[in-house]
């Protein structure tokens, strides 16, 4: 199982690659550039917490972004201790460019949309159960 999953997603992130060197984004920066997409103006923590990645991976992605004028950091009026992230114009107009990705993975799977929703889906459990079980302290 190890092997089939590590292997999977190499040859994933190896699909993505030429289809996001167009948009002039790596893989992780693409993820970060989703949850965007989806709800701008969050901040580095929930974006952290949905991309379950450490800081130290987040905020090199994060800085590389803003330094492609993609996205701007700015400190949360409510709450300075928070930093919100935000979209540029140009962070969301790449957005369109970008809408054609999602199909051309799909079809380069060959699975259905129902398929690749289920095995989403299971890859989401186990996940989850592997980190509850990391989280018990079980060994």
């Amino acid at each position: 199982m190890c092997f089939a999953l590590y292997s999977a997603s190499l040859a994933m992130t190896k699909l993505y690659k030429p289809l996001l060197s167009d948009l002039g984004l790596t893989y992780p920066q693409y993820l970060v550039m989703l949850v965007l997409w989806d709800n701008d103006g969050v901040s580095v923590s929930a974006l952290r917490e949905r991309l379950h990645l450490d800081y130290g991976t987040l905020t090199p992605l994060i800085k590389r972004l803003e330094a492609q004028e993609l996205l701007t950091r700015r400190r949360s009026a409510e709450d300075e201790r928070q930093v919100m992230i935000h979209l540029t114009g140009k962070g969301h107009s790449l957005r369109e460019q970008a809408l054609g990705v999602p199909p051309q993975v799909a079809s380069a799977s060959g699975c259905s949309l129902d398929e690749l929703e289920e095995l989403k889906n299971q890859l989401n459990a186990l996940r989850q159960r592997l980190l509850n079980h990391l989280e018990s302290g079980k060994s």
